[in-house]
């Protein structure tokens, strides 16, 4: 890309800048051939940022600076899928190719004498399905697949995401409609490098990258799923209106032409023996692709002879996924380490002799944990086959025990916790080290206290929590309560300006109430729904405290196990000190959900989307309110909006509602209907 020459003009400056951005992601992510480097991409990424902080009359939402400054979320909001996401039947064999290809034959009403239908065949990426609704060329929706009729709204967190275009590209008129059928997933070299820093800090490691793309998503910060560099390539079409494509390979030339990563490896074959042969030739060529795929899927290409063959129930009959194999190979078993996570799981990690697997070497894989070990009989110096099937962590499948040495020895699970000492208890299949305050869980423990679902202490990043834990400055949730400026002084990244934020951030999560409280100090089980169902059942935690378990069990959606998990914690010796130690601290034990019911709700039944800045109390706030009395909150505009609630500087909702026809309040009008104005 040539330079550009910087503009007086603020405004022409920061449509340059936006173009220039979109150009580099669509020529990384589509055209696989980069024109500016990362550094290059962010310096102007920042310019641009400083140019619209000075100049907020060119706000747009459509911005490369939007990806990573959206607001956080609350929740995600079930969305009915236009048209419903199916599944895929899989075949492990070749010979179920040549089945389903004469099946499709005898659908087709084909005699002897006629050609196979044209078919394309599509490497099938190990990742996240979603659904991509753009309306006159703009991103609107983005929805998980779900159980394929209804999915999660999760367009905060596709819009954070760079390989996925806010806008289409091209000059000619944009489809009303156009829904976009894809897969969001993680790239090898980024799985591994969230990975190392994990080991580096003693966690347990992910099992694979479709795990950390799915948490990824779930995630309701989206500035989270901007840092994890997902990618995004189409497989498929929901609804379509004003785009004109007789077959599959047209369709997916005609959105990549538009911006939108496509699969390179995408082809038509036209008879089974050609099928056949793309089949055995792509296996060997799918570990070089950087990313998980575990097959091919193959379809007709024609549409219409798609809509000839129709569908079952479950699946379309006019494609079928071809599965390869597992990659395995056999190695020895040198040694077990235990890893403590996040609500103190203790994952076994199994070391062994280097063993080669889909083209790269492999020292390390999972045990999943005890009941697996013993189940399989795995002792340390035993030869063991270790499968790496999508798998980016590699597992250990079983023990070839006619070659098991006499020097081999029983894995025994760890008397105490590895970390602090404490005691390990097990529930069901895994570990639990039951020491609160272990060092090992306390990093992640106090992130989650401080996410935005949780206590929402704004400025306590996963930097600034790995310091305070290193300098021993915070050793107890509570301790969190206690810090000072002068703590904060010297701790890296933090002026005097963000530590005297920090501090009063911390000093405003005092003020969040039972519900936040319990969902985050990392009662097992117990999640912000499970959190919100004690806060409407008891008027605080003193009341909470006197619940037996019967009556726990009572609550909708709790069970047997998540009541006695959650009285046996709030009863111990150590959730005790824990909850006395965040009441001495300030924090606040009751409930503002109390007697609540959702469906009884003033707002119940109403779609709300807050957009702009708000005067009296940030949006995250004023949703989370709005959803006590029963509406729900989106972050999208759609015809299904009820009411957008527009502050100061609301861009491009606020225009998208009046064209919709969408009932439109200030502040002012909100405030009033919730009773303040």
């Amino acid at each position: 890309m040539p330079p550009t020459k910087r503009s007086d003009d603020p405004g022409a400056r920061i449509e340059s800048l936006r173009s220039m951005l979109d150009e580099a992601n669509r020529a990384y992510y589509v055209d696989a051939d980069p024109v500016m480097s990362d550094r290059d991409y962010d310096r102007r990424l920042e310019e641009l940022s400083d140019l619209e902080a000075a100049h907020p009359e060119f706000a747009s939402d459509e911005s490369p600076t939007s990806r990573v400054g959206g607001q956080p979320v609350d929740g995600f909001v079930s969305v009915e899928h236009a048209l419903p996401m199916q599944s895929v039947d899989n075949s492990y064999d070749p010979d179920d190719i040549a089945a389903w290809v004469a099946r499709v034959r005898k659908g087709l009403g084909l005699g002897e004498s006629d050609s196979d239908p044209v078919c394309c065949c599509d490497p099938k990426i190990d990742g996240v399905a979603i659904s991509l609704r753009y309306e006159s060329g703009r991103l609107v929706q983005a929805v998980t697949r779900g159980d394929g009729r209804r999915g999660d709204d999760v367009t905060a967190q596709a819009r954070a995401i760079r390989a996925i275009p806010l806008l289409l590209a091209g000059d000619e008129p944009m489809p009303a409609v156009l829904e976009i059928r894809g897969e969001i997933f993680m790239t090898n070299d980024v799985f591994e490098s969230i990975n190392t820093q994990r080991a580096s800090r003693d966690e347990p490691l992910f099992a694979n990258a479709r795990n950390v793309t799915a948490g990824t998503l779930k995630s309701l910060d989206p500035a989270v799923v901007a840092s994890r560099r997902l990618r995004f390539s189409a497989h498929g079409r929901g609804v379509v209106e004003g785009l004109e494509s007789a077959t599959y390979s047209e369709f997916l030339e005609a959105i990549r032409s538009r911006g939108v990563p496509v699969s390179p490896h995408a082809r038509t074959v036209e008879t089974l023996d050609a099928m056949r042969a793309l089949l055995a030739s792509f296996q060997s060529q799918r570990a070089q692709l950087g990313y998980g795929v575990d097959g091919m899927v193959v379809r007709v290409d024609d549409f219409a002879l798609q809509e000839q063959l129709g569908s079952t129930s479950k699946a379309p009959r006019w494609c079928v996924a071809f599965k390869y194999p597992a990659d395995q190979g056999e190695t020895v078993l040198e040694d077990v380490a235990w890893q403590v996570g996040k609500g103190g799981t203790l994952t076994p990690r199994a070391t062994m002799q280097p063993v080669e697997l889909a083209g790269t070497t492999v020292r390390h894989a999972t045990l999943h944990n005890i009941e697996e070990i013993r189940r399989k009989d795995i002792r340390i110096g035993d030869t063991v086959v270790v499968e790496k099937a999508g798998e980016i962590i590699p597992q250990v499948v079983e023990v070839r025990l006619e070659a098991r040495p006499d020097s081999s020895l029983p894995i025994e699970p760890p008397a105490s916790c590895p970390a602090c000492g404490e005691t390990v208890q097990q529930e069901g299949p895994k570990l639990y080290c039951m020491n609160p305050e272990c060092p090992a869980q306390l990093r992640e423990r106090i992130a989650w206290f401080a996410g935005r679902g949780q206590m929402d202490i704004d400025g306590l990043g996963e930097k600034i929590v790995d310091q305070l834990v290193e300098r021993k400055l915070v050793r107890h949730l509570a301790d969190l309560y206690g810090l000072t400026v002068e703590h904060l002084a010297d701790l890296e990244g933090l002026a005097e300006k963000s530590a005297t934020s920090l501090v009063s951030a911390i000093d405003d999560s005092r003020d969040r109430g039972m519900a936040r409280l319990l969902a985050s100090i990392g009662i097992r089980q117990v999640g912000q729904a499970a959190a919100r169902t004690l806060a409407k059942a008891y008027p605080d935690i003193d009341s909470l405290l006197e619940a037996d378990c019967e009556s726990l069990q009572s609550l909708p959606d709790f069970g047997e196990i998540t009541a006695g998990i959650l009285h046996e914690t709030l009863h111990s010796a150590r959730g005790t000190e824990l909850l006395e130690r965040l009441r001495l601290a300030g924090v606040r034990w009751t409930s503002d959900l109390y007697g609540q019911e959702d469906s009884k709700g003033r707002f119940a039944g109403r779609t709300m989307v807050l957009t702009g800045t708000m005067e009296h109390g940030s949006r995250t706030e004023l949703a989370r309110r709005l959803e006590s009395l029963g509406a729900t909150v989106s972050s999208s505009v759609s015809r299904k909006t009820s009411v957008l609630v527009a502050g100061a500087k609301a861009g491009s909702k606020l225009e998208k509602a009046r064209q919709l026809g969408v009932e439109i309040w200030d502040e002012e009008k909100l405030l009033s209907e919730l009773g303040e104005g």
